[in-house]
């Protein structure tokens, strides 16, 4: 897990080529995945941070990283607003 890739948007790990999300000119892009960017852009219903949230955490919890919605939440509100899509400049 040393070089695992870590999708700047959701924090899923990209696994693969076939997890990258693509530029606008089709060439893999190396900082989202599959399911957050295609073909240049950002999937359009993800909009703000809070979005992003909402979505990942019944995620998390079908994973088994967090045994309930709650400490998905509160590790989702402390995680993704360090990866590049949302920090803050």
């Amino acid at each position: 897990m040393e070089n695992m890739i870590f999708c700047q948007s959701c924090g899923v790990p990209i696994a693969g080529e076939i997890t990258f999300g693509t530029n606008a000119d089709g060439g893999q892009n190396g900082d989202y995945c599959c399911y957050c960017f295609t073909n240049g852009s950002f999937d359009e219903s993800i909009q703000t941070l809070e979005d992003m949230i909402n979505l990942c955490v019944p995620h998390v919890v079908e994973a088994g990283t967090c045994p309930d919605e709650d400490s998905a939440r509160k590790m989702m509100e402390e995680h993704l607003p360090k990866l590049k899509r949302w920090a803050k400049s």
